[in-house]
């Protein structure tokens, strides 16, 4: 358990006791089992603050890239703030990841703040991680750009498959996120027993957080639009690639054409072709199958189609 500026306290993993201990106030049921909940049995639950009276019940989700595994995994932060106290409850993510570490936003506590900075310093680290994820995900995207003409076409395929998924589940919880801290912005959410929790001036500091979040928004959809031109681009270069092979057998076939023709001519079961009592007639044959075939080539050299 951490304890910040003397109104922050930080479980990770807690147990149900440990949780009613710290909590400062009665929570309802099925708050108190969404705060106990391990994320392995619970996928993925939608970002979120709500009103409950004397308390704000919230759900934090931020989203982690591993680059060198190509690998977009989720940490889950819930939260309680009353009037005198913030408790976070930190949820190590499924298969054993690190859970979210909040020593920036610790160590920007000042003294003397309320518990709605405390909250806010919370929800800026927040922010910058979505925003440093949005460059992560701009640098895969740059590194699939430069690759497309290297990789195979399968592994291409996979790596758009995998990054466009990454960035529609970014997107689902990004978007609640943001209207979550724009719900403190707008004054929508607080407590009936402390109204100056959030103040003005609070809110202009959460602005600055929802602007962030709107930020990573409009990168998050540029971002989509790159995964799209990589993709019209590689199959572009797909289809590009078979018209290169159909022109090769389209060549291939025109070129023996005439000597399949030539061939067909003389070996015809017919006594009264000249060129059958030839004594060079065989020779003959060959020579005007060579020549043809090499008039052909020089043709479609010169045209570029070889």
């Amino acid at each position: 358990m951490t304890v910040a500026n003397d109104l922050w306290i930080d479980l990770l993993d807690p147990t149900r006791e440990q949780v009613e201990n710290c909590l400062p106030v009665e929570v309802h049921d099925q708050v108190l089992e969404r705060l106990c909940v391990s994320p392995a049995h619970d996928d993925d639950p939608r970002p979120k603050f709500e009103s409950h009276g004397d308390y704000v019940y919230g759900v934090i989700l931020i989203a982690v890239d591993v680059p060198h595994e190509d690998l977009v995994y989720y940490q889950e932060v819930d939260l309680v703030l009353t009037a005198h106290r913030l408790i976070t409850i930190r949820k190590t993510p499924v298969g054993g990841r690190p859970p979210y570490e909040p020593a920036l936003a610790i160590a920007s506590c000042q003294a003397r703040e309320g518990v709605g900075m405390v909250l806010y310093h919370l929800m800026d680290d927040v922010a910058e991680r979505f925003l440093d994820l949005i460059d992560a995900l701009n640098d895969e995207i740059d590194e699939l750009e430069d690759a497309i003409d290297e990789w195979s076409a399968e592994r291409v395929r996979t790596r758009i498959s995998d990054l466009r998924h990454d960035l529609l589940h970014v997107r689902r919880v990004l978007a609640p996120l943001r209207d979550a801290v724009r719900q403190v912005v707008d004054g929508r959410i607080g407590l009936t027993d402390a109204a100056e929790v959030f103040t003005h001036e609070v809110q202009l500091n959460y602005a600055a957080a929802y602007d962030k979040l709107l930020r990573s928004t409009d990168g998050l959809e540029l971002a989509r639009d790159l995964i799209a031109s990589a993709r019209d681009f590689h199959q572009a270069k797909v289809a590009n690639d078979q018209n290169e092979v159909m022109k090769k057998f389209t060549v291939i076939t025109s070129t023996i054409l005439i000597p399949t023709f030539i061939v067909g001519l003389y070996g015809q079961n017919f006594t009264l072709i000249p060129e059958l009592k030839w004594h060079y007639g065989y020779a003959y044959s060959w020579a005007l199958m060579v020549v043809c075939t090499t008039v052909q080539l020089a043709i479609y050299k010169k045209r570029g189609w070889l």
